[in-house]
């Protein structure tokens, strides 16, 4: 009897606080969503994803001259400003200096301009008076800053788009102190006697003068802006060009307006900056007009990307936005591009390309072992016969004609007929004459399609690929391929 009354008592005790922790359970369950509700929720600031090697991207330097002192330009130190970085572009690729030196660095904050933000990390511009070790972009200040040190540079100019127009007296709300477009700012008038360029106000006031001279309106005008750093402007004194001031080397940030196209932005800071060549005893000549026209043109001409040591290269001033199956060798992808602000970025299982800001194409790539047995191939074009590299582009009037290689297959893609020796998995057509118009419009490179692709192979390895281009018909440009001139504006245009 003891027995069962402790039995039934250890039940009854245990009901009892299963009772009361379900009651318990029910309670919190109905004063839990009302308390969670009353209590702010903490945002989560998530980081920004890179692109595929983002953060390896680097900027460039392009030395042109000799050992003479040196004009360093700097693009793209705010990746939002398309005219100082595509001006800086073609300072690199389309100037020659006779006499003197130019150093280029055209894109500076690399992984910005592609992304088209101020800065992936915050303001580089204000990052030169001190910078914790752990910023993600402390390598590349840490870089630029020892190129502004080193000591052939004397003289320095930071290129950037600024917002509206720098006037020395309020005229309305785009025309003001305030603001930074058409202005070749400085930090202080003078910098010490002994050290080259010292006076700052003088250079830059002939900047403008020059630069005045030959406007595309006269509400373009520039200015001389001296922001007076030294005398306790702050936020200047993180700046790019105040750094290189206190390293003792003469420097001027150049303004042009972002109310401008970016043609116009370009020819403007072409014109400051050939200015600025000039006084610093630089002898240079440059390969297309300086007008609105001719910027246009140099900016959208000899835009190409190559791949496997120029086995494969691809022209976009015309491209398609899209091309799917272009052979490329496994492995290591190696490129190489016409213009340093071009940049190829992996996307998930896609190459994207992207000239500045604007992305031009994306592909998807057919990846294969390569072959590297012949290095190029032997073409009849219009009746006669040449040897063609790969990478090349080849001009077609009437027709061309592979002659046939042993242990090797050419399928000139998208075109129509197959040589006997075809199978559906190996097509060939080399030993054929091909014109334009067996090739079907839908596979060419080109928007005009005018430029179709000619792929060579051992088996299934790819070897390379060259490109004709059938005479051109005289049509309207194609797509827009310019950097876009959008992106985010702000109230301090440096």
């Amino acid at each position: 009897m003891i027995r069962h009354h402790h039995a039934a008592q250890r039940m009854y005790n245990l009901s009892c606080h299963t009772l009361r922790l379900a009651l318990c359970l029910c309670l919190l369950s109905l004063i839990l969503p009302q308390w969670a509700a009353a209590v702010p929720k903490k945002t989560v600031k998530r980081p920004h994803k890179p692109l595929n090697c983002e953060l390896c991207m680097h900027f460039t330097l392009h030395q042109h001259g000799d050992s003479s002192p040196a004009v360093l330009i700097i693009g793209g130190i705010q990746g939002d400003e398309p005219g100082g970085f595509s001006a800086a572009s073609l300072l690199a690729t389309r100037y020659t200096v006779a006499k003197g030196a130019v150093w280029i660095v055209p894109n500076l904050n690399f992984p910005s301009i592609v992304r088209n933000s101020r800065g992936l990390h915050g303001d580089m511009n204000r990052k030169f008076l001190r910078l914790d070790k752990n910023d993600p972009e402390y390598f590349t200040v840490s870089r630029i800053q020892e190129l502004i040190r080193h000591p052939n540079v004397k003289l320095v100019l930071n290129l950037h788009d600024g917002n509206g127009f720098f006037r020395p007296r309020y005229e309305d709300a785009l025309r003001n102190p305030k603001r930074w477009g058409q202005s070749v700012i400085i930090d202080q008038n003078t910098i010490p006697e002994h050290l080259p360029h010292n006076n700052l106000e003088a250079m830059g006031q002939q900047a403008c003068d020059d630069a005045n001279a030959r406007l595309l309106l006269p509400t373009h005008r520039y200015y001389l802006k001296n922001t007076k750093t030294g005398d306790g402007d702050h936020e200047m004194a993180k700046t790019l060009s105040w750094y290189a001031v206190r390293n003792q080397k003469a420097a001027f940030g150049l303004e042009v307006s972002k109310e401008f196209s970016v043609e116009a932005r370009v020819y403007y800071h072409l014109l400051v900056v050939e200015s600025f060549l000039r006084q610093a005893g630089v002898e240079f000549t440059r390969d297309f007009a300086l007008t609105a026209p001719g910027v246009l043109a140099a900016l959208q001409s000899d835009v190409r990307v190559a791949f496997a040591d120029n086995r494969v290269v691809l022209p976009l001033e015309d491209a398609w936005p899209r091309l799917n199956f272009l052979p490329l060798p496994k492995g290591e992808l190696k490129t190489t591009t016409s213009k340093p602000i071009l940049a190829v970025l992996r996307e998930k299982n896609e190459l994207s390309i992207l000239y500045g800001n604007r992305r031009l194409i994306r592909i998807q790539p057919d990846w294969r072992d390569a072959d590297t047995g012949i290095n190029s191939v032997n073409v009849k074009v219009d009746g006669i016969e040449q040897t063609v590299s790969f990478g090349q582009i080849l001009a077609v009037r009437d027709s061309f004609h592979v002659l046939p290689i042993s242990a090797y297959r050419v399928n000139a893609i998208g075109a129509k007929p197959l040589s006997p020796k075809s199978t559906p998995q190996a097509p060939d057509k080399s030993g054929l004459d091909i014109r334009q118009s067996d090739f079907r419009p839908r596979f060419s490179l080109d928007t005009r399609a005018t430029l179709y692709r000619v792929e060579v192979y051992r088996g299934q390895n790819f070897a390379g690929m060259f490109l004709v281009r059938f005479a051109v018909p005289a049509a309207g440009p194609g797509r827009t391929i310019l950097p876009d001139a959008g992106g985010s504006r702000f109230d301090l245009g440096r």
